[in-house]
């Protein structure tokens, strides 16, 4: 982070069986502080989610990351609405893996048709779909995602989109709802901001990518 000049780094980690829950979400309360910025997770599975979620506020963390193939649900599957509507409620941020992960088989569970469903179901929710909104169905984040009230994180995507399509995703979208991310360690956070500002943007909205807008999000001032 120092060396590529980055202030604050928000860590997403995931519990991938009920059992991790806790253990991850008192782990992620224990690290902020120093430049890190940290959500919690929960396990769908898990039989004291409520609970869980309401110690996830408690403790101070700004959100939760759900990884929906380690995680085997579908997004929009009818099931998980109490756990979102919840989460919300308590004025939480979902991030979302989306689209495909390159470690793992199809199907995947967390597709920009999907991800519509949920943005007109729960409107005005604090949704981040990360990889450019999907990672490698851009296409069909123009299709159903751009200028949806949805925000997009760049994690492991500039260099593997094109500077034309991920250009054009920004600014069609608005880059009000953008965040620059990296999936460090498996990207490099220097050459994520390279590839950002290589799109030539423009002054302003590299601003709004690279903090302005994560610092409206998660409740003003880092």
């Amino acid at each position: 982070m120092k060396k590529a000049g980055v202030d604050y780094s928000v860590l997403l980690p995931i519990a991938t069986k009920p059992s991790q829950t806790e253990v991850i979400n008192n782990w992620a309360a224990s690290i902020c502080g120093d430049g890190i910025i940290a959500f919690g997770s929960i396990h769908p599975d898990h039989t004291e989610w409520k609970k869980e979620l309401k110690r996830i506020k408690d403790l101070g963390l700004k959100g939760i990351k759900l990884h929906p193939d380690y995680q085997l649900f579908y997004i929009d599957d009818k099931r998980m609405y109490p756990i979102y509507e919840y989460m919300f409620s308590l004025g939480l941020v979902l991030v979302f893996h989306a689209g495909r992960d390159i470690g793992l088989p199809e199907p995947y569970h967390c597709t920009p048709d999907r991800l519509y469903k949920l943005v007109c179901d729960f409107n005005g929710a604090k949704i981040i779909a990360a990889h450019m909104g999907s990672f490698a169905y851009w296409d069909d984040v123009e299709k159903y995602l751009v200028g949806t009230d949805i925000y997009f994180d760049t994690s492991y995507s500039l260099g593997c989109i094109s500077d034309d399509q991920a250009k054009r995703i920004i600014l069609n979208h608005g880059y009000e709802k953008v965040l620059f991310a990296t999936d460090s360690p498996w990207t490099d956070q220097s050459e994520e901001i390279d590839k950002l500002r290589n799109l030539k943007l423009g002054t302003k909205a590299e601003s709004a990518i690279l903090g302005e807008n994560a610092c409206k999000l998660l409740g003003g001032k880092l």
